[in-house]
């Protein structure tokens, strides 16, 4: 399963949206994308990212909120053309995505709250790298019983005999 949602972020030069997408076995953020507008085009190119990263096979369960990005025919076509199936949450249920907005609240504890951003390319740069090599490298899940995401899913693999 795959949980997905979209954060906004302020800048001196305006707003800087990101869509996530990750791997609720692992924790592990699996595709991302980073743009100035929220649109449709940003949740498809994260579910694109994820989905060339992973490259998943049997049933995988996209979940989202109902935002317009995640019904957009774009973003359900890549949905469908990856054999991949979508899943929405019930209008006024936070907690069917806790898991995502967890990963958002690291997110502003760690990058965003720590200083003001005076460009979006400044601030891109930093969630980039938080992402890869804090969050998905360093950063130990308790949830998974203290490995990171990375360490988790070698360990599984490795387990499970699967190629990583």
């Amino acid at each position: 399963m795959w949980l997905t949602d979209i954060t906004e972020h302020p800048t001196s030069e305006g707003r800087l949206y990101c869509c996530a997408i990750k791997d609720l076995l692992s924790n592990r953020i699996v595709g991302y994308a980073i743009d100035e507008r929220m649109t449709a085009h940003l949740a498809v190119t994260a579910l694109r990212t994820a989905v060339a990263r992973r490259r998943p096979a049997g049933v995988v369960v996209v979940h989202s909120d109902r935002g317009s990005q995640f019904r957009a025919r774009s973003f359900r076509a890549v949905l469908t053309a990856a054999g991949l199936q979508g899943s929405m949450g019930w209008v006024a249920s936070p907690g069917d995505n806790a898991a995502m907005e967890s990963w958002h609240a690291l997110l502003y504890k760690d990058v965003l709250d720590r200083r003001r951003w005076r460009t979006r390319d400044k601030l891109h740069q930093a969630i980039v790298f938080w992402t890869e090599h804090t969050y998905n490298r360093r950063r130990r899940q308790r949830a998974l019983g203290k490995p990171t995401p990375v360490e988790f899913e070698l360990a599984f693999t490795a387990q499970a005999g699967i190629a990583a």
